[in-house]
């Protein structure tokens, strides 16, 4: 198995605690993800993020082919940090680290992403052909749209 990173950071002009209170609702999952993957929430949870949350939703990564997408929150430390992990979905292995931290003038997002793909060799042509391209995109619209959510007032 082939073990993939993907490590951003991004400072946006607001407090821990409002940056946190976005991230931790689900629902808002779908304003930062591109159109082009078809993102659905299948069932948002009722209550807040805590250790042991299961997400279930409804993609199109590849191709213009569906694919569900099980995560569990495993990790919640508020506002510092949350790590979700797939269980079912179209990596062999997926974790993410969501942290926080407090900056000058605002918060620090890092994302840090380990991933392994299935299939092995084919698994690794992949990446290099299109996976890689395609989870830099998805992060770069991440960052241009909580750029502009957060640059609006808080309401």
């Amino acid at each position: 198995m082939h073990l993939y990173r993907l490590s951003r950071c991004q400072h946006l002009p607001v407090d821990p605690e409002r940056a946190w209170a976005f991230f931790a609702e689900p629902r808002n999952l779908p304003r930062i993800t591109p159109g082009w993957l078809r993102f659905r929430l299948n069932a948002p949870p009722d209550g807040p993020m805590h250790p042991g949350l299961i997400l279930s939703y409804r993609l199109t990564p590849l191709w213009r082919l569906p694919c569900r997408w099980v995560s569990e929150i495993t990790h919640v430390d508020p506002p510092r940090l949350f790590v979700d992990e797939q269980r079912l979905g179209p990596y062999r292995l997926w974790h993410h680290l969501h942290r926080f931290e407090a900056a000058a003038g605002g918060v620090t997002i890092h994302d840090v992403v380990h991933y392994a793909l299935p299939y092995g060799p084919l698994g690794r042509l992949l990446h290099y052909a299109l996976v890689r391209k395609r989870l830099q995109a998805i992060f770069d619209f991440r960052r241009e749209r909580l750029a502009e959510l957060f640059a609006r007032p808080a309401v």
